[in-house]
């Protein structure tokens, strides 16, 4: 197999993702880029003409429950374990100031 993906790229590709290679693995993670390319080589050498396209491969639509909303009574638990509350609410900092004071 003629490489196609060199160290350089695997490099740049690390960065970009924000990822730390080290320079010994950088041969291991390019020998497994390089494979996977060859891969997606090979899928696109079958012939897929007449096979209509598919979102799904499973006849299943939706396999998750429905969201209702429960009452468990653990409110004061909750309350108690959060570091700052006021009037039964969890007090959080503000994100966004929209009161204008700080312009």
């Amino acid at each position: 197999m003629t490489e196609k993906i060199s160290e350089d790229q695997v490099k740049h590709v690390a960065e970009l993702a924000k990822l730390k290679i080290a320079d010994d693995q950088l041969p291991y993670f390019t020998t497994q880029l390089d494979q996977i390319i060859g891969l997606f080589e090979t899928l696109s050498e079958v012939d897929t003409d007449g096979v209509e396209p598919t979102s799904s491969v499973t006849d299943q639509i939706n396999v998750m429950r429905d969201d209702i909303a429960e009452d468990w009574h653990q409110r004061q638990a909750l309350l108690d374990n959060a570091p700052d509350t006021a009037d039964g609410y969890i007090r959080v900092p503000t994100i966004i100031d929209e009161s204008g004071d700080n312009e």
